[in-house]
């Protein structure tokens, strides 16, 4: 069973928005950190954003690819389970496979410090 989920994804075009979901499936991650990654065809999956347990407007940390910082926000509702990647102003190089995670070390960027993986949702931007 497939421990994270995401949905949200789509095609938009340039400038356009998108919101991304992610939501666990058949247990909790209280506690952890949250990531989201992407994959797109022939490059190595690459770091997006992250959130603490108590990110975003419980007052914790956010982190975010110098590539999409400003663009895209990353959130978490833990009542509802869930975690969110806004993305603004969508740029045709965003168009990947995205990855949601879990890990339980806060700040961390590689792929390896996230033991949970969701199936990914295809995003793509059209110029």
């Amino acid at each position: 069973q497939v421990p994270l989920v995401e949905s949200g994804g789509g095609s938009v075009q340039s400038g356009g928005s998108l919101r991304l979901s992610c939501a666990p499936s058949g247990r909790t991650f209280s506690g952890y950190s949250m990531g989201w990654f992407r994959q797109a065809p022939g490059k190595e999956r690459e770091f997006v954003a992250s959130i603490s347990w108590n990110g975003g407007s419980n007052g914790g940390s956010t982190y975010y690819a110098d590539s999409v910082k400003g663009r895209f926000t990353i959130s978490r509702d833990n009542y509802k389970n869930t975690v969110y990647l806004q993305m603004n102003s969508a740029k045709p190089e965003d168009t990947a496979v995205y990855y949601c995670a879990a890990g339980r070390l806060e700040g961390v960027r590689g792929v390896n410090n996230y033991p949970y993986w969701g199936q990914g949702t295809q995003v793509t931007v059209s110029s």
